[in-house]
């Protein structure tokens, strides 16, 4: 691990960013002096949510202007946001950026020889090729280029803006969570293209797969980056090794402290042994007048200096405990202790009998879930996952067949539109746990990592991982406690130690699961019991 990259800073360096400032319009500081450069290969950029991953893309992108400081990027960039938004009614061509030159190149084909249509076509006399061979790698053959956005799924939207990203062939490519709202398949496209990528690649990302492709790690803390040479593994290792030496560090810190406030109290207890000494022999008489009196000023000076000794060297010892507990990461764990959400062996918590949601989607025959099971629900995006959790928790009415839970149970949707975003975090929890007194509803939110006056944040405030944080808190807290708890894609948008905090607490948890994901590391680390998948019918099956 080092402070610096481990490419060096020369003509082949393509983003150098120096002395960067940046502040948001209500003051808030995210960059002081940022300096980093990111040269060939791919980086995967990391950091807890509100770190400013996202903000340090757009810098570079041009998308914000930096109070101070500079961004220089060699060639061209290439960027694909976080939320992609498209107009439905755009052409595939149009996305893909080749509108214009397929049609001069049909002109052409036509008949027409006019100079604007050869000026339009240039040397690219194989874009729609390049373009189908383009659609193809990415999963998207089926997609043709004269179908509208309109027609096509939001997972394969975010894949056409890659596609068109990748047809420009841009130097540096700038990618922002491009696995959130991706089914499988479709992340299994994207990582193909990004271990074929050749150029320089900065990827903001929380999905452990994804981080296993990139060459080096770049962790964003603080407003610096430190830098770890492989892949996400590689730098859980160094961080380890890291961590366990800073640990050590602390422990021969607080030693030294101990001892140098152990030999100021001896110290003290010496010179105060000289003084009374000194009063005696100053009483008695003992000496002519001029001499006790010198010595006593001697005395003085050498108890001062001394006293000033060891007191430096508790502050020094002082400063390298607090450099030293610095170095140690606090990334606190969630600690879920409920006993009311238990749910014994075998007893019935859900039953499903010929259900058909609102969209389509269907539960053939006899579905049970029992006890504390942990079934994870995958399928392909708008294989109706979320319509299928909407309809068991009661927010969508079956369009067929019947229903019924027999636990309490509650539903954290992808959204996280659960909190009243004008309420504290612990008012908003006091809403689903309205008999819980203000010390029980605190002292439990203590346990969510909202202590003190955190507790008192206005829930429109919070930052993403806090948000997720306070609305896992509500639900869980509520009573009657949940023994059915159903999560709809929960590590979108978290951070990896947001994504820890959310398997300590669910490794906790002692109720029933059914967890939607296409974040299969995720699935595997909360230990789940069963695997069923929903593409029109819902089947059991493996991962």
């Amino acid at each position: 691990m080092s402070r610096s990259p481990s490419f060096p800073r020369s003509p082949a360096t393509s983003i150098a960013v120096t002395a960067l400032d940046f502040t948001w319009p209500d003051g808030t500081a995210v960059f002081e002096g940022l300096q980093v450069a990111f040269g060939p290969g791919r980086t995967g950029l990391i950091g807890l949510n509100g770190s400013g991953k996202s903000t340090l893309l757009k810098l570079i992108a041009g998308e914000l202007k930096p109070a101070d400081g500079t961004v220089r990027v060699s060639g061209e960039i290439g960027c694909l946001p976080q939320n992609v938004t498209l107009d439905t009614a755009l052409r595939v061509d149009e996305v893909l950026g080749i509108a214009a030159t397929r049609t001069a190149l049909h002109a052409i084909e036509a008949g027409d020889v006019g100079e604007e249509n050869f000026a339009a076509v240039g040397d690219d006399w194989d874009v729609e090729e390049r373009a189908i061979a383009t659609l193809g790698e990415l999963g998207l053959g089926h997609v043709d280029l004269d179908r509208t956005i309109g027609e096509v799924s939001g997972g394969e939207s975010v894949l056409l803006r890659l596609a068109a990203l990748l047809l420009r062939r841009p130097d540096v490519l700038l990618l922002d969570e491009p696995t959130n709202n991706l089914d499988l398949h479709a992340r299994q496209r994207l990582y193909a293209a990004v271990e074929s990528w050749s150029g320089v690649m900065v990827v903001v990302s929380h999905d452990r797969e994804l981080l296993e492709r990139v060459d080096q790690i770049a962790d964003l803390r603080g407003g610096e980056v430190t830098w770890y040479g492989g892949t996400y593994s590689a730098y859980e290792k160094a961080l380890a090794a890291e961590q366990e030496a800073a640990e050590r560090m602390v422990r021969v810190a607080e030693s030294d402290v101990k001892k140098q406030k152990r030999e100021l109290t001896e110290a003290q207890v010496t010179l105060a042994r000289r003084r009374r000494y000194g009063q005696k022999m100053w009483d008695s008489k003992r000496e002519p007048k001029i001499v006790m009196g010198a010595r006593k000023r001697a005395a003085q000076v050498s108890a001062g200096k001394h006293r000033i000794l060891h007191e430096e060297k508790l502050a020094e010892a002082k400063e390298r405990l607090d450099v030293a507990v610095e170095a140690v990461r606090d990334d606190d764990e969630i600690r879920v202790d409920l006993p009311c959400t238990a749910v014994p062996p075998g007893r019935s918590v859900l039953s499903l009998h010929n259900v058909t949601t609102a969209y389509g989607a269907r539960v053939a025959g006899e579905f049970e879930l029992r006890g504390p099971e942990r079934i994870a629900l995958l399928g392909r995006n708008g294989s109706g996952k979320t319509t299928l959790l909407r309809t068991i928790a009661g927010e969508l009415a079956p369009a067929g067949g019947e229903l019924e839970t027999h636990v309490p149970l509650r539903f954290l949707p992808q959204r996280l539109d659960v909190l009243d975003d004008r309420l504290s975090v612990a008012e908003n929890v006091a809403r689903f746990a309205p008999q819980a007194t203000n010390n029980r509803v605190r002292a439990r939110l203590a346990r969510f990592l909202f202590k003190g006056a955190r507790a008192d944040q206005p829930a429109g405030t919070l930052s993403g991982g806090e948000r997720f944080r306070a609305t896992l808190a509500a639900l869980m807290l509520a009573e009657p406690a949940p023994q059915l708890l159903m999560l709809d894609e929960p590590t979108n948008n978290l951070d990896m130690a947001s994504v820890d905090q959310l398997t300590s607490a669910l490794e906790a948890y002692e109720g029933a699961l059914i967890v939607a994901s296409h974040d299969l590391p995720f699935l595997e680390s909360i230990g789940v019991t069963r695997w069923l998948h929903l593409n029109g019918e819902l089947k059991e099956g493996a991962a």
